[in-house]
């Protein structure tokens, strides 16, 4: 026999299904339920509350049906109603995807995709949608495009951090395709034409800068990370590596499980990171005894991420490496993906904050680095006069500042 409860939540299912499949049958929340005795069912003020809400929603989509001046794609209006839930969240790191925009979703973590070559994230402060990366020879770093631009408009459309999966939906697409997007840039807004273009994604990249100096820039955490950072190590110390300095600035963040096998192998014995629900409730990451044990130093910036921030962050809490550079970008939420569902869409949503292995809560807040160093000024003019060009070593003040440091921990070895 069905519970009084479990009847209640059916009619609620009924209800939903009814209310955006269906346009000719109109049902009413009083022909389910009513708060009366006998063979009636008989529910919480919560229930019946919630109910009264889904018949608020269905008298809505009905007036639209029945007098919006031309017929309503119901397709539109059903994955509207849903984006309109995640949007009122404030959260801009939670969204739902069609199906079409999780399987686009998915390509980022994959190696590479046809668009415009850019790397973004929104800024809290603004919620724009900012440039962290415009890849190497991509068209956008061939056009001028810059860290710390804002995306405002793609096409005809202007948007937020709040539209940035479709945004960067609507910058992919074929090879040889053309979008126009526009950047503000020093509160001036700048037009672009971008040719779209196969782009091959890289994690990392990797070289000897001095005597026993390894240095490996990594761009971000996705699932081949691990695998080439360890093969950079390798490469490095076969080249007579002593010290390493690990570049994480402009690194966005990326998968969780490619940052934590990274920093077991930078990591003593120990926590690495944990996260908490609304619940109190979450995981533990640990690293194992094996770890690089030479003079590490790390470079961050105010574009370094959420997977990012965990590693610095561990680092900085064990004490086996040297934070320098500037205060880091402060996004500490665990995102989750919940899906696919039915019909091949998917949720990314917000489930839990990540905290340090010293328990520190790094959301809004950062990593501040143990030595704080800017660019100068010569080095932010030669990046913005030639945008797709690398930054020369000599003028880098945070790389010569975390070789300075290197050299000086290799000296107390001696």
């Amino acid at each position: 026999m069905i519970s009084k409860k479990a009847a209640a939540w059916g009619a609620v299912v009924i209800i939903i299904i009814t209310a955006f499949f269906s346009s000719f049958l109109t049902l009413q929340v009083s022909k389910y339920i009513d708060i009366q005795s006998g063979n009636r069912y008989v529910v919480s003020r919560e229930v019946y509350q919630l109910l009264e809400k889904y018949q608020t929603l269905e008298e809505v989509r009905q007036t639209i049906e029945r007098d919006y001046i031309e017929e309503p794609d119901q397709d539109k209006l059903f994955v509207g109603a849903i984006k309109g839930m995640t949007a009122a969240l404030g959260d801009p790191y939670t969204t739902y995807f069609t199906a079409e925009e999780y399987k686009e979703f998915i390509v980022q973590t994959q190696g590479s995709y046809a668009g415009v070559g850019l790397m973004v994230t929104v800024d809290e402060k603004d919620n724009l949608i900012t440039v962290v990366r415009a890849f190497k020879d991509s068209p956008a770093a061939k056009a001028g495009i810059q860290q710390g631009d804002k995306i405002i408009k793609v096409e005809d459309l202007e948007v937020t951090g709040s539209e940035l999966d479709k945004a960067v939906s609507m910058m992919k697409g074929e090879p040889g395709t053309k979008v126009n997007i526009t950047i503000l840039r020093d509160g001036q807004p700048l037009n672009f034409t971008l040719e779209r273009a196969v782009i091959e994604i890289p994690d990392m990249e990797y070289r000897m800068i001095g005597d026993g100096i390894g240095y490996i820039w990594l761009y971000q955490f996705d699932e081949n990370s691990p695998k080439n950072f360890k093969s950079a190590v390798e490469e490095l110390k076969g080249q007579g590596m002593k010290g390493l300095v690990l570049d994480l600035r402009g690194n966005p963040g990326g998968l969780l499980q490619a940052c934590t096998e990274i920093a077991d192998m930078l990591l003593p014995e120990g926590l690495i990171v944990y996260s908490e629900n609304r619940q109190g409730r979450g995981e533990k990451y640990y690293s194992d005894k094996e770890y690089l044990g030479i003079p590490l130093v790390v470079l961050v910036n105010e574009y370094s991420a959420s997977a990012s921030e965990v590693l610095s962050g561990a680092i900085q809490d064990y004490g086996v490496g040297t934070i320098i550079g500037k205060t880091t970008f402060g996004k500490g939420l665990v995102q989750g993906l919940r899906g696919p569902f039915r019909d091949g869409s998917a949720l990314k949503i917000t489930v839990a904050k990540y905290f340090t292995p010293k328990g520190r809560d790094i959301h809004q807040k950062g990593v501040v680095p143990d030595i704080e160093v800017d660019l100068s000024e010569e080095a932010k003019k030669f990046l913005r006069e030639n945008p797709s060009k690398e930054l020369p070593v000599e003028l880098d003040t945070q790389l010569q500042k975390g070789i300075e440091e290197i050299r000086k921990m290799l000296n107390e070895k001696k």
